[in-house]
């Protein structure tokens, strides 16, 4: 499902943009192995973070061979499902090792309810953006059926502006109690969530993407080329080995 964002007031997706990555994972001969790199004395891989200029946040070895990006939603079940399969693994054999770095870059599929997660999930910062987004991910259970009257509740901020909804679809989903928990004080949530120039800049990087290819979630993407079909850890898992991890 294609589509392109031409303000920051977005309209409520349709839910199958969340898994539909069409096509066959990608096929070719493995590539030779690429070699681990040691971390900084003291540390691992995991504790090398930063925001990217395409506007995602990217842990590991910056000068990692093997570059994986996904450009996910919070909500999501698809990501959802690869997070919980697949982040544990991910970072503790690819990442730390040095030979592959992970970047998450926002891709807003719902629409509306979107802002909240991810704008409070940006809010929190480098160190916590991966922990916070594992748990948004592990506690979709619990806020995904919060979206039930999702059409209904959105005719309701009809006509208002971002800020206003990302601030209401947070009190509706309980984000701002999520993050309160998790060491965000309220008045920064709250701050980050009327943020203008934050919400224009998502719009912005997901246009990027749309430019990319991008037309659901999860879409991942390895040294810049589509891992087409790939939604799955086992997936993605069989890309960076043919890929030499």
């Amino acid at each position: 499902m294609k589509f392109r964002l031409v303000s920051a007031i977005l309209p409520l997706i349709a839910l199958a943009a969340c898994g539909d990555n069409a096509g066959t994972a990608n096929s070719a001969t493995p590539a030779a192995p690429v070699a681990a790199a040691p971390a900084p004395a003291g540390q691992d891989w995991t504790q090398t973070v930063a925001q990217t200029k395409e506007g995602g946040f990217v842990m590991g070895n910056p000068a990692a061979p093997l570059k994986l990006v996904e450009y996910g939603s919070r909500l999501c079940p698809t990501c959802g499902a690869f997070a919980n399969t697949g982040m544990k693994p991910l970072i503790d054999t690819y990442v730390k090792s040095g030979k592959v770095s992970y970047e998450f870059r926002e891709y807003l599929v719902h629409g509306a309810p979107d802002f909240a997660p991810a704008l409070l999930g940006r809010c929190v910062g480098t160190t916590a953006f991966f922990p916070v987004l594992e748990q948004m991910f592990a506690a979709q259970s619990t806020i995904l059926p919060k979206m039930e009257d999702a059409q209904a509740f959105q005719a309701t901020l009809q006509g208002k502006p971002p800020e206003v909804f990302a601030t209401a679809w947070a009190e509706k989903l309980g984000y701002i109690d999520f993050v309160k928990q998790r060491g965000l004080p309220e008045a920064k949530a709250r701050a980050c969530l009327t943020d203008k120039a934050e919400i224009d800049k998502m719009v912005k990087n997901m246009d990027l993407g749309t430019q990319m290819g991008v037309s659901g979630t999860p879409s991942f993407f390895l040294n810049g080329n589509p891992l087409q079909g790939a939604i799955s850890w086992e997936q993605v898992e069989q890309q960076l080995k043919g890929a030499g991890a």
